[in-house]
């Protein structure tokens, strides 16, 4: 146990490390606080990204859902993987020259428009809170699971220690440091998993070893178009694309983005980003079926990963194994923190914005609310990432999309549109209808519906009283 708990603790030095070294580019600015001087080079912004996207639900939640369902998870990957690459080919690069033409560090703040219409800016701050506070409090309850699978800690101990590492680097350094620790951590985790899955593969006797024991336990494990979901496979597939179409509505994703040396950087970006991001998918979904071969009798499919590290790997292994759940949920809780830190400067407190101090303030408040959140929720990790990423893409999403192409929008049809997509989704699960449909595509359907009747109804322009040439005015 000696082993682990130092080569653990040596990947967190090297983070923290990391880091501080960010801190000697640092500007005493807000802009520089929170999008890095619009300074980052492409391939930094990618495993940046790719390391946020792949936060602790992937090492926790989705290699639990694999380990439940089996090869049907797959879809989840192709509709996350689908979804998000529409949108890095036709949103993030309107999102970062208009960001830039509007000098908006947040996304709220660029979902007021030119006019800052205060409205959209404050009802989207309090969403982005809402929503990011517990997201982060997921990824902290990631770390946490893995730490008491592998160390037997109690679990408030790990939900402290992952806290108090994403503060010292987030306050320190801002979001530079975030994306420089993100890159590091970017390596330690497709690592991490690539070296499970292979131990694994190798103990169960290579793939066709691992469909043949789980065909004989269930065949539906590897039927690719099983699934038990009350509408058939298809229109539960399909609420997976709605799952990547999401990241439209993730300030943190979208931060990346803004944070970029030069808008023609987006391309190659979104190219590093899904070289690094489709791999690490189909590792998680693989091993999570490994681990249903060789746990069977697993409790919390949750815990897979970690227990099944414990049982197979060399001690420094299982230390690395554990520090890339920790830099998972990190290099996730450090940009949502950011994003939370932003809406409260930026959008709730504009007289705050340009007050590098507050920024760190708010850091400091933000990190001390997700800390709350995580040891006293009681949900599993799945299932506070699915919701709060639902919640951020129905209300923020569709608004994004409207703002980055340039479309005409009201401050009232902006609100309405981010107040039904809340309450489609709401009422979608009320019914229980989230069992069939992942409810992202409805509550955008809404907003999209609002949208389109406000545009419909809308006044016509006033004519306009400039003079032509050769008239009198």
């Amino acid at each position: 146990m000696t082993m682990v708990i130092a080569t653990f603790a040596a990947c967190m030095l090297l983070f923290a490390a990391i880091g501080a070294a960010s801190t000697r580019q640092r500007q005493a600015s807000s802009e520089d606080y929170l999008l890095a001087g619009r300074g980052v080079p492409a391939w930094l912004a990618a495993l940046s990204a790719v390391a946020t996207n792949n936060s602790g639900y992937m090492f926790i939640g989705q290699i639990g859902l694999s380990y439940a369902i089996g090869l049907p998870s797959l879809w989840l990957a192709v509709g996350w993987i689908v979804g998000d690459a529409v949108i890095w080919w036709k949103i993030h690069r309107q999102i970062r020259v208009r960001s830039e033409q509007q000098d908006a560090r947040s996304v709220p703040t660029f979902l007021g428009g030119p006019e800052r219409q205060r409205a959209i800016i404050v009802l989207s701050a309090v969403l982005v809170l809402a929503f990011l506070g517990t997201y982060a409090a997921a990824q902290l309850q990631a770390g946490s699971k893995a730490l008491t699978a592998i160390l037997g800690w109690d679990s408030w101990v790990g939900v402290v220690i992952g806290a108090v590492i994403v503060l010292g680097y987030s306050y320190a350094g801002g979001i530079r440091a975030s994306i420089w620790t993100d890159a590091a951590q970017s390596f330690v985790m497709i690592f991490a998993m690539l070296s499970l899955l292979i131990w694994a593969l190798v103990r169960i006797g290579g793939w066709g070893a691992l469909m043949s024991t789980l065909h004989t336990e269930d065949p539906a494990l590897t039927y690719l178009f099983a699934s038990d979901a009350p509408w058939g496979f298809g229109p539960w597939a399909l609420g997976w694309l709605g799952g990547g179409i999401g990241v439209l509505g993730q300030p943190t994703i979208l931060a990346r983005t803004m944070s970029l040396s030069r808008p023609d950087d987006v391309p190659r970006a979104g190219v590093i980003y899904f070289a690094w991001f489709v791999p690490f998918f189909a590792m998680t979904i693989v091993l999570g079926m490994a681990c249903r071969v060789l746990l069977p009798e697993l409790a919390d499919p949750e815990l897979a990963m970690p227990t099944l590290a414990q049982e197979l790997l060399p001690n420094a292994l299982v230390g690395l194994m554990l520090a890339g759940i920790f830099a998972a949920t990190m290099s996730t809780a450090d940009s949502q923190v950011l994003s939370c830190s932003a809406a409260i400067t930026q959008d709730l407190f504009p007289s705050l914005a340009a007050n590098y101090t507050a920024n760190k303030v708010a850091t400091l408040g933000v990190t001390v609310i997700a800390l709350a959140i995580a040891l006293f929720a009681d949900s599993g990790v799945l299932v506070l990432v699915l919701y709060a990423w639902a919640g951020l893409a129905v209300t923020l999403g569709p608004v994004v999309v409207v703002r980055a192409l340039g479309l005409p929008l009201s401050s009232s049809v902006g609100v309405a549109m981010m107040v039904v997509g809340l309450a489609t989704m709401f009422t979608w699960r009320a019914l229980g209808l989230g069992e069939g449909m992942y409810e992202i595509l409805p509550g955008m359907l809404g907003a999209g519906l609002v949208y389109g009747l406000g545009y419909a109804l809308r006044s016509p322009p006033a004519p306009s009283t400039l003079s032509t040439p050769g008239e009198s005015p």
